[in-house]
């Protein structure tokens, strides 16, 4: 059947309605007038795929990515960059409007850095001695010999995988690659690799740190990145943004609000690796930082150690389990909670800790929606602003800043 695309969803997929039932379809942009097949029918909804293209949006580009149409990667490599920031912008706007009686009109236009190839962290499968991502929404790889989305030195390194993986010694599964983003010689990178590994000489001179089924096999066993004047240690499941130039740009905005303000007490909740933390440090008398994740709460120190912060202090815990035993007053509180957001006894505990100042960093605009409208009851939500941290997908990342009413 023939149908027009009416708008986006918050997943970059086409929207049409067929007698009323609303139509998701891949790789199909607003206004554009398709053919399409019917592939999934539900009581409620139905997917469907393109067949032929009637009329193309002007808004489209041709991808310059070959696999683009079959990996899952990317979302929206077939939409002009200027109209993803405008989408992504909207995207935010209606969950606002959604969820909250927060004026939308605060939203700022989304911040863009030209840096299409930004990812520092890549992770490969393998199958039949192929390299390459998963197909969407299954388990086939579809091999690849780059990937658009990588930084020039990750796909410089996919050779060196490729010999890995034909060595006859090994029978490979997974492999992650990162680097810190200096990319000058080999202790910048990093490698882990999953299967059966009995051969790894064709590396060993062009990877720094080497991981052979979670084990070390390198002298070193972290990478040393760098965000702003800070240094931090990348262990192997330590967690760090994969577009290191945009999170600068966004650790800066805190930064300077810090600068600002001057907080005597910070508390950084869900703080990973203790980035937030010790980037804010120097503007702040004392920092708290407190995350789950044992691994992480570990580099956290290391990383203290590293910068010579003396302010700063790490708990390993739930943030739920701790929210309750905080004392003194907290000048200002930075969230930056996983995709599902706030649970509702540390938004309890947020109010009643009574903070003047709280900035909430987001992954998720659904999550973030509904976290405002709860601490829209006693905060002014002062700025929202999204950053593209994930050009060519439909994520937005997020930094709302409030204040106490």
């Amino acid at each position: 059947m023939v149908v027009k695309i009416e708008k986006l969803d918050h997943f970059g997929r086409g929207i049409a309605y067929i007698n009323d039932k609303i139509c998701f379809i891949d790789n199909a942009l607003k206004d554009e007038i398709v053919e399409i097949k019917i592939t999934k029918d539900h009581k409620k909804y139905c997917i469907g795929k393109v067949e032929y293209y009637i009329e193309l949006s002007k808004e489209r580009v041709n991808s310059d990515c070959n696999i683009f149409n079959e990996c899952g990667g990317c979302n929206l490599r077939h939409l002009n960059y200027i109209e993803e920031l405008y989408y992504k912008k909207e995207k935010l706007k209606e969950l606002i409007k959604k969820y909250t009686n927060i004026d939308s009109s605060i939203i700022e236009d989304t911040k863009s850095f030209i840096n299409d190839s930004y990812r520092n962290k890549a992770i490969f499968h393998v199958q039949n001695r192929k390299l390459g991502f998963y197909k969407k929404k299954t388990n086939e790889v579809i091999e690849l010999s780059s990937c658009p989305l990588l930084k020039e030195e990750l796909n410089n390194k996919i050779p060196l995988l490729k010999k890995l993986i034909e060595n006859e010694k090994n029978n490979i599964s997974e492999i992650m690659i990162r680097t810190n983003d200096l990319s000058k010689n080999k202790d910048d990178f990093m490698i882990s690799i999953d299967g059966i590994v009995e051969d790894i000489e064709a590396i060993k001179n062009e990877i720094g740190v080497i991981y052979v089924n979670d084990k070390c096999v390198s002298n070193n066993s972290k990478l040393i990145s760098k965000i702003g004047n800070k240094s931090f240690y990348l262990s192997k499941n330590s967690f760090f943004q994969v577009n290191s130039f945009v999170v600068d740009k966004l650790y800066d905005e805190v930064l300077n609000f810090c600068k600002e303000k001057k907080p005597k007490k910070a508390l950084d909740l869900y703080c990973g690796t203790g980035t937030i933390g010790i980037y804010i440090s120097d503007y702040a008398e004392e920092v708290l930082g407190i995350d789950c994740v044992k691994s992480s709460i570990n580099d956290a120190n290391e990383n203290k150690k590293l910068n010579n912060c003396k302010n700063i202090t790490f708990i390993c815990n739930k943030v739920e389990n701790e929210i309750d035993k905080l004392k003194g007053n907290y000048d200002l509180i930075v969230v930056d909670p996983p995709r599902a957001g706030l649970d509702k006894k540390t938004l309890m505990y947020l109010e009643k800790i009574n903070s003047k100042y709280i900035i909430y960093i987001s992954c998720d605009p659904v999550t973030l929606s509904r976290d405002l409208n709860e601490l829209n009851k006693i905060y002014n939500v002062i700025s929202i602003k999204p950053f593209n941290m994930f050009p060519r997908t439909y994520h937005v990342e997020t930094i709302t800043i409030l204040e106490r009413k």
